[in-house]
């Protein structure tokens, strides 16, 4: 059967990713277009544009994401976008007969101080990281509101919490930007403009999980064709990376040579945060990308498009 898919945030780099991965699928019909495409903080705008394209199944991957910079500089804004985008999206859903949405969560809904690797049972167990609370906030009561929908009208909305997220159609912006791509204009800039030296936030010590962006998508398409899925699931590779590590790589692939320098006195965020993706794994999915490949095909993209540099913290 053909299912007519509403892709919240197809603009954005998992929307980019979903776009490639379940396109794929001759059944899959997109019902979103530029044309309809509304701001999703307008609740009479969203309800609007769902109930015209009359979707089988919505994936909400909107949010008004950013670095930790960006966070840092605006938890209110983080914070209340967010929710607003998530209460707007899912009550049009409902009004319109969705009975499917799947809502992209973050590791940052997780406790600061849960065990590592974060089991999904850690979900709202602790006190959330300071430096990204307002958007790890948002997106923990995402998840919990998807589950709220799902006991009280008994239609199948459900989440996938994923880690750090890279891969062509990422943000470029040196101030907003996430590790990845910031790391690889980090570089950029400084082979430019013949810097003998890159500074680096932190003591480079910090691990995460960095997940290629068509690597989700695939755990999403997995997910959407389950009859009965969890509530939330994390996706995510094997292991984690430092950043001192990442840095190496990035460097290499721009061919950045000079030295690379750290400073303790910038915030970095908790020191590791490593999803356990044992649920995932048993569930059919196995992320395919490697580190490497993904920052060469993330850099190959760059170069090439035109449209590289993002606004910033965009509604993605």
């Amino acid at each position: 059967m053909s299912q007519r898919v509403y892709l919240a945030g197809h603009h954005g780099l998992l929307g980019g990713a979903l776009t490639r991965v379940l396109g794929a699928d001759p059944a899959v019909e997109f019902v979103h277009t530029q044309a309809n495409a509304p701001d999703l903080r307008d609740p009479a705008a969203t309800r609007a544009s769902i109930t015209q394209a009359r979707p089988d199944v919505l994936v909400l991957a909107a949010a008004r994401v950013g670095g930790l910079g960006a966070n840092l500089a605006d938890p209110v804004g983080f914070f209340a976008d967010n929710m607003r985008i998530e209460l707007n999206v899912l009550e049009a859903a409902l009004a319109a007969g969705v009975g499917r949405v799947l809502f992209v969560g973050s590791a940052n809904a997780y406790p600061h101080d849960a065990a590592q690797p974060i089991q999904e049972a850690a979900l709202g167990m602790g006190p959330l990281d300071q430096n990204t609370e307002s958007y790890g906030l948002a997106k923990l009561a995402g998840i919990r509101l998807c589950d709220a929908y799902r006991r009280q009208h008994g239609v199948t909305y459900h989440s996938v919490v994923p880690c750090n997220l890279y891969g062509p159609g990422d943000r470029f912006d040196s101030r907003t930007a996430h590790l990845v791509a910031a790391s690889l204009q980090r570089f950029k800039s400084a082979l430019e403009d013949g810097a003998p030296s890159v500074t680096v936030w932190g003591s480079g010590e910090q691990r995460r999980q960095l997940l290629y962006v068509d690597d989700l998508a695939r755990a999403c398409a997995v997910l959407l064709a389950l009859d009965d899925p969890p509530t939330h699931v994390n996706a995510g590779p094997s292991g984690d990376t430092s950043v001192r590590e990442l840095s190496e790589i990035a460097a290499q692939t721009v061919g950045f040579d000079g030295l690379i320098e750290y400073d303790r006195s910038e915030p970095e965020g908790v020191l590791k945060r490593e999803l356990d993706t044992t649920l995932a794994r048993s569930l059919g999915w196995t992320p395919e990308v490697t580190l490497q490949d993904g920052l060469q095909s993330t850099w190959d993209w760059y170069q090439s498009s035109t449209i590289a540099h993002h606004s910033e913290e965009t509604l993605a």
